[in-house]
């Protein structure tokens, strides 16, 4: 990242480690947006039950795109500031990604303890 202010960059770092926590997974960068989908994964994606309002839907569309089995494969940018323009980037914005990525994370290890108890019992 260049010329990001200290604060944007303390968010963004944060928000990836939290999301990597949370979620369970490798992608370092999840919450970045420059990517490239091959078709046969967004075909097999329900892409309408994206719910995603603010910069979540980068880290929705990731996680939904692994949990389908698909890989993702990071590849280094150098990410410059604008020189023309504002960010989006909102309390709301921030709040609604730490809420559904809190939820995604819950829901994911509830279904796997849920799974590990059910085969202790079926053993």
């Amino acid at each position: 990242v260049v010329n990001w202010p200290w604060h944007r960059e303390v968010l963004s770092r944060g928000g990836n480690i939290y999301s990597r926590l949370a979620l369970g997974v490798g992608i370092r960068d999840i919450t970045g947006g420059y990517r490239a989908y091959r078709r046969r994964v967004l075909e097999t994606l329900d892409l309408d039950a994206i719910a995603s309002h603010g910069y979540c839907f980068q880290v929705d569309l990731a996680w939904r795109t692994l949990q389908a089995g698909f890989a993702v494969a990071e590849v280094p940018i150098t990410f410059t500031e604008r020189e023309i323009g504002e960010s989006k980037m909102s309390g709301n914005i921030v709040q609604e990604a730490l809420v559904k990525v809190t939820v995604w994370g819950v829901r994911n290890r509830l279904g796997k303890l849920h799974a590990l108890l059910a085969r202790r019992r079926a053993a």
